[in-house]
């Protein structure tokens, strides 16, 4: 996945490490409607599984096929294949194989990642998943040296590692794309330190803000997401191969060579807990809900901007489309597409938790369902952000019509009443004054600028010829300068702060 384009439009299908033609054998996995009576073979021909040893008849198609993972775990087909040269690399530096097999094993996985990289790779329904075909194809390629490979562990310990590797990288994924977008409304904010729009409580006007005070809210908000996601990957980082299936194994392992090899900050201190939770997946997807909240609350407020009630901005042509019937619309499809995917990873967050919630330990069948959930949170995370890198940074401001609503709430209200306090007037007193202001406004139609110096005060002496120097919309602005307000050089001061924070994620 590359963080620096958005040419990737469909991720799921450009993260499947097979997608041709050859996988058709996998494509009846969750079809009820083939034959029941045909047994399941191996790629040898064989009539049981590589773990049939112990059962006297071979497993019915269609539970074959409905327990079969292999439709789409084999997306971890390289992280598989890097775990399994790790894991052999460790048995040779522990003597448990010796060096010339590992070599040999090693060269054949070296071999089956790249006919599944060219598209020659032939999945199997019939081998479960992509641990049992990747395995299967090695021992065809290198001959019974191949079946040496799984000694001291196990699938579950397997699927814990693949995972853990796969979520690695595209947290690293996601994180950068966090970055180019949080640079993107860093350079929109310093655009427009200047503009000057209304601010909302309860979607009603209340005080005058900078546009770009505005879009460097936008940035905390991604700031935060990044540094959730940015500690979730410490534990996302934590290596459970070497428990085996669920207590160890009898072999003399070094589980640290293989972390080093793996790049894992850590090892899963507890065999029956590494093979069995999924927490460090939910944990991700509840920081991407999070993030993907945030993208809602910002397409939310976009779309409203580009109404013709509102007309505050404009963005690009190409992310847009039109309608079928009335030619005149310019439809928000990205943002609006953005905040109905929100939903859907809040989905998927639910769906891992329901998941978890009742399973005793070790591991369970049930933990091949937290795949999907989590390949389709990624994916719409990931394609959100794409968009949004893309288009946030070259969102058009109507600078004008952002005044004109500005003018149209009283926005400096409280300006006002700041200024009776600095002149001796309690605050309750001075905001009985300023609604009487207020008040008049409405009735004359005008804003509280526009009152002349005798009607404002009739509500108090306190009032003196100054008043108009606070009640603009520039001076309302500049006297909020303080760290966090919207004065223009506060938000120059905090886009220089920014560039700065983000440096620790590069």
């Amino acid at each position: 996945m590359n963080a620096n384009s958005s040419n990737n439009s469909n991720p799921e299908q450009n993260n499947n490490p097979r997608a041709s033609d050859s996988s058709t054998d996998v494509s009846t996995t969750n079809s009820p409607s083939h034959d029941r009576s045909a047994p399941t073979t191996t790629s040898s021909g064989q009539g049981q599984q590589m773990w049939g040893g112990r059962f006297s008849e071979a497993t019915d198609s269609f539970v074959a096929a409905f327990t079969a993972s292999v439709g789409f775990d084999q997306r971890f087909a390289r992280h598989d294949i890097q775990g399994s040269i790790a894991h052999a690399t460790m048995l040779k530096e522990c003597d448990i194989l010796e060096a010339d097999d590992v070599a040999t094993i090693i060269d054949g996985l070296h071999q089956v990642l790249r006919e599944i990289e060219a598209g020659e790779f032939n999945w199997s329904i019939a081998l479960e998943d992509v641990h049992m075909n990747v395995e299967s194809r090695l021992t065809d390629i290198v001959g019974a040296v191949g079946k040496k490979l799984h000694t001291g562990r196990s699938r579950n310990d397997q699927v814990a590692t693949d995972i853990r590797l796969w979520l690695r990288e595209e947290t690293d994924n996601i994180i950068a794309l966090l970055v180019r977008l949080q640079s993107g409304l860093l350079d929109l904010a310093e655009q427009h330190t200047d503009t000057i729009m209304p601010g909302f409580t309860h979607l009603q006007t209340a005080q005058p803000v900078s546009f770009g005070h505005h879009v460097m809210a936008w940035f905390e908000m991604l700031y935060r997401d990044t540094e959730r996601l940015v500690d979730a990957r410490r534990r996302i980082n934590q290596m459970p191969l070497g428990s085996a299936a669920l207590a160890g194994t009898t072999f003399p392992i070094d589980r640290t060579i293989t972390a080093e090899l793996l790049g894992f900050e850590g090892i899963c201190q507890n065999s029956l807990d590494a093979v069995s939770d999924r927490d460090f997946a939910i944990e991700f997807t509840s920081a991407a809900s999070i993030l993907m909240m945030h993208l809602s609350r910002m397409s939310e407020e976009i779309i409203l901007w580009m109404s013709a009630q509102f007309n505050f901005v404009q963005i690009p042509d190409r992310f847009c489309t039109g309608s079928s019937i009335m030619p005149q619309k310019k439809n928000p499809d990205v943002p609006e597409l953005v905040r109905g995917k929100a939903a859907r990873v809040f989905g998927q967050l639910m769906t891992l938790l329901s998941l978890m919630k009742s399973q005793p330990l070790a591991y369970n069948k049930d933990n091949q369902e937290d795949k999907e959930p989590l390949f389709d949170c990624v994916d719409t995370l990931t394609g959100s952000l794409l968009a949004f890198a893309d288009m946030l940074p070259n969102i058009t401001p109507n600078k004008e019509n952002m005044r004109a609503a500005t003018m149209k709430g009283y926005a400096t209200a409280t300006d006002l009443a700041d200024y009776l306090v600095r002149n001796g007037v309690a605050f309750r007193d001075a905001h009985e004054v300023v609604g009487n202001a207020v008040a008049l406004g409405i009735k004359e139609g005008v804003d509280l600028s526009d009152l002349s110096l005798a009607q404002l005060q009739q509500f108090s002496d306190a009032i003196g010829d100054d008043v108009f120097e606070y009640l603009t919309l520039e001076g309302s602005l500049a006297a909020r300068d303080h760290l966090g307000g919207t004065a223009p050089n506060q938000v120059k001061q905090a886009v220089s702060r920014g560039r700065t924070r983000l440096e620790i994620f590069a």
